[in-house]
């Protein structure tokens, strides 16, 4: 019985002592930082890079647009032609 006690208060120890092991280990680490990527000619601004990619991203979808008409005057020429696909 005594046995028993011992064996449990040892592995409360043990699992007690890996847990404080790991947060000790956890909270001495430095914490990582957000690194934005650099873009060329742009410096080291990121509200730059920022604007530059919602400029890009507006370009983007006006050539979808663009490629979305296309596809529909397509679409009405095969139909004109007869064709069933």
């Amino acid at each position: 019985m005594a046995r028993r006690t011992i064996a449990r208060i040892r592995m409360i120890g043990i699992l007690l002592a890996v847990f404080a092991l790991g947060y000790v280990c956890g909270v001495s680490t430095p914490r990582a930082s957000a690194q934005l990527p650099q873009v060329p000619g742009m410096g080291s601004n990121p509200l730059a890079a920022a604007s530059q990619m919602g400029s890009s991203l507006t370009e983007m979808e006006q050539h979808i647009s663009g490629l979305q008409k296309n596809l529909d005057a397509l679409k009405k020429v095969q139909s004109l032609l007869g064709g069933s696909k």
